[in-house]
């Protein structure tokens, strides 16, 4: 099993870090690849497109006052299995900031442990990149 982990510090509060990327459907909201969503099965399976690819992904965990989800990945175009992924806001500056947390751990699928956690880590840092450069300014 391999893992993966990157986290980025904001000067915002927590709870507006939460209000802007905690719902399971709120990437359009933080991430501009991800123009829209559909939420399927009651809000626990979010189907998209990046790049024209299609994913799909189920929420396993949701913990409004720990502020954190867990999800897995049903579908995508990526060279991983058995994914498990969390995404996390920490308070941090005595309340006047956060610390937004994007870990998982995967089982590579045909390439090696390197390979698959850097197209992850990838992922995470991009994510995390547009939150900081768009979502600090809007949350």
């Amino acid at each position: 099993m391999a893992q993966a982990a990157v986290a980025i510090d904001l000067a915002v509060p927590a709870d507006e870090v939460w209000d802007l990327i905690g719902g399971f459907g709120s990437l359009p909201d933080w991430q501009p690849n991800i123009p829209r969503l559909e939420l399927s099965e009651g809000g626990r399976v979010r189907r998209f497109t990046i790049d024209g690819s299609p994913i799909a992904e189920r929420l396993v965990a949701f913990d409004h006052l720990g502020r954190s989800y867990t999800y897995t990945i049903l579908e995508a175009p990526l060279p991983i299995t058995d994914y498990l992924s969390t995404l996390r806001v920490r308070e941090i500056d005595g309340g006047n900031g956060a610390r937004v947390e994007w870990s998982g751990e995967f089982v590579p699928n045909g390439v090696s442990i390197d390979h698959a956690t850097a197209v992850v880590l990838g992922i995470y840092e991009e994510g995390l990149k547009a939150l900081g450069e768009q979502g600090a300014s809007e949350a």
